[in-house]
């Protein structure tokens, strides 16, 4: 099972998208504090609709927690201040993805601690960054078609076809 990461996320809108699309992909999503809102926040819930309830998410009080409590953990760090693209890694079935804060990112002392785990989505021109929620979308789908999209559901059906 994939694991996304949000470090010190700011925005209960951006989490709650990206919380939708855990559960809609069976990844768990790990939150790092302090938070820029609360859990039960209703901006959270309308966009997590009713999937909220069937996420996989822990909280932590810190990073020093996080990796207590996820013995092994090495995190891809998604951010801006790379030059490998997210494309160019190969993510295990298992591994942790994790993104920072929408205002400021990832603080560069742990980016720095394991640079070839940092990876990057390439934009065009002088644009700063992506929305979070998007970002983990790009990232995500990614790493689970390099995984087969083991296990999902990858067919859907018409239900009128018509040709003219």
């Amino acid at each position: 099972m994939l694991n996304i990461v949000l470090y010190e996320p700011e925005m209960p809108m951006n989490t709650g998208n990206i919380g939708r699309s855990c559960v809609a992909t069976n990844t768990r999503l790990h939150l790092i504090e302090p938070l820029g809102f609360k859990l039960n926040d209703k901006m959270v819930k309308r966009a997590g609709l009713d999937y909220w309830p069937h996420l996989d998410v822990t909280v932590y009080s810190d990073f020093k927690d996080f990796l207590e409590k996820n013995p092994g953990a090495r995190p891809y760090m998604a951010t801006t201040k790379t030059t490998q693209v997210y494309t160019d890694v190969h993510y295990d079935p298992d591994c942790y993805i994790m993104f920072g804060p929408e205002s400021r990112g990832i603080p560069e002392e742990l980016l720095i601690e394991d640079p070839e785990r940092c990876v990057r989505i390439p934009m065009w021109g002088e644009t700063r960054s992506l929305n979070l929620s998007n970002s983990v979308a790009i990232i995500l789908y990614e790493a689970l078609r390099q995984n087969g999209f083991e296990k999902m559901n990858t067919e859907g059906h018409l239900h009128h076809l018509q040709w003219k």
